[in-house]
């Protein structure tokens, strides 16, 4: 017997739908992902803390979930939408359902419902706040909830997401998400030491850098410079991350002093952060870039990259300081996709190059930035 979930933006529309995964009600902020596959590298990626997510592709679950393809602990996001689940898992990695994933992490999803109309109307009207219920299922109630809620701006979801304490990496990439066969090997003496200040990190970027020969340590994003430099690194990576980064101000000044003392590479919320570290400002888009197939050009060589994208956020081109150049770009709407700071060995991408799940152009950045530790 199905069961009834309803889903209900701030402007009053109200879909329903049927449940799967979790009972019970969540708010969140309504966005869209347009990716075919990587379901469960979203579904566990912290940067969706605080949202409920939409999948544009009409089916998802049909190849389940397994322990392996996941980007942290647990699921971060706070509701899930799909027009169909599969409810057939046909693949050889397969070690369970997605319906059951979602229920034992306690997330609220819906299915069944015109999710084209839904993602037509955030384009049209912007990302919304937003009431996934199984148990209130009253439209007025639950428009008046999503009113109220929340929402993105201004909150510090990172002291949600980021670790308690230090930790040293030692998992490589997967075999399954290697470009060629070469295992993962130990780490040689005299490796570069990577400090990594973890915002909520999808854990394919700690495996890129262990990968790349890289002793990885990973800090809690609250971590200051002091605590950072104390450990000696040759390089300082600055995660991605959920939200608004501009609360985000202890952060900030940590990067802002580490600037010209260490090499820095920055991944979506790290490049928001290193560029309000350098004097830039950060605004809200009007639906985001969520998606494994969003086109950014490297302005150096004139090249496109097919790039995967997760922020509801961007850097504003108008405020860039002199000291910071613009790199790459978005070619859907001319946002600032890349920056490298002029005096010192420091940049960051607005992308995501860990390529989990998504394209795999710009895996030369995690190069260079290996090549700036030496």
């Amino acid at each position: 017997m199905s069961r009834t979930a309803k889903l209900a933006l701030e402007d009053g529309t109200v879909f329903t739908g049927r449940a799967f995964g979790a009972d019970g009600e969540v708010d969140g902020e309504v966005c869209f992902n347009t990716s075919m596959t990587g379901y469960q590298e979203i579904l566990t990626d912290p940067s969706y803390r605080g949202q409920i997510v939409t999948m544009t592709y009409p089916e998802i679950g049909n190849y389940g979930v397994n322990e392996e393809d996941v980007e942290s602990g647990k699921p971060h996001l706070a509701g899930f939408i799909v027009k169909e689940r599969s409810r057939r898992a046909s693949n050889f990695r397969s070690e369970g359902q997605l319906d059951e994933y979602l229920d034992r992490y306690g997330i609220v999803g819906i299915e069944g419902i015109d999710t084209r109309a839904l993602v037509r109307r955030l384009r049209m009207h912007g990302a919304m706040k937003g009431i996934l219920s199984t148990t209130d299922l009253d439209d007025a109630s639950l428009v008046a909830k999503a009113k109220a809620s929340p929402g993105l701006v201004g909150r510090d979801l990172v002291r949600e997401v980021i670790p308690e304490e230090a930790v040293d990496w030692n998992e490589p990439l997967s075999r399954w998400a290697k470009l060629d066969e070469k295992p993962g090997g130990a780490i040689s003496e005299g490796a570069p030491h990577v400090v990594a200040l973890d915002f909520g990190m999808k854990q394919n970027i700690a495996r890129h850098l262990f990968d790349m020969g890289c002793r990885v340590t990973i800090l809690p994003g609250t971590a200051t410079a002091d605590e950072v430099l104390a450990l000696e690194p040759d390089g300082v990576f600055l995660s991605n991350g959920p939200g608004d980064p501009e609360p985000i101000t202890y952060a900030q000044e940590t990067i802002r002093t580490l600037l010209g003392k260490k090499p820095i590479f920055g991944i979506c919320l790290g490049h928001q952060l290193l560029c309000l570290a350098a004097g830039a400002k950060t605004f809200k888009l009007k639906f985001g870039h969520r998606g494994a197939n969003q086109p950014v050009q490297n302005l150096a060589n004139a090249r496109v990259e097919i790039t995967s994208q997760n922020h509801g956020f961007a850097v504003d081109g108008d405020t860039m300081p002199d000291d910071l150049e613009v790199t790459h770009i978005n070619l859907n709407d001319d946002t600032i996709e890349g920056v490298r700071h002029k005096k010192y060995p420091a940049f960051s991408v607005q992308y995501h190059p860990e390529a989990s799940a998504g394209p795999h152009d710009s895996n030369y950045l995690f190069g260079q930035f290996k090549a700036m530790l030496a």
